[in-house]
């Protein structure tokens, strides 16, 4: 796991989005300009949750969330997702 200085508050969780895919199932190469935004990816960090609900992802759970949740950041020259837990559908 990546060693991050950031460390979320409430219920917001810190995720590694997966890497859009290159190719189809056909071989066909797609571009940068149409690819797919990740809707899977890896928990970096989690908040400790809120009063009455803790936080029930952890560190390392593969997740799939919403297409467009999350704000994207930048630590350390790598790309983040950081959301509300309730963005994330499932642990995978």
């Amino acid at each position: 796991m990546a060693d991050v200085k950031i460390k979320p508050l409430a219920d917001r969780v810190l995720v590694k989005a997966a890497e859009a895919e290159t190719k189809t199932a056909g071989g066909i190469i797609i571009p940068d300009s149409a690819k797919e935004k990740p809707q899977r990816g890896t928990v970096i960090a989690a908040g400790p949750g809120k009063k009455d609900e803790p936080t029930t992802v952890k560190v390392g759970d593969s997740i799939l969330y919403g297409k467009y949740s999350g704000t994207e950041i930048q630590v350390d020259g790598q790309d983040y997702l950081i959301m509300r837990e309730s963005d994330i559908f499932a642990i995978l």
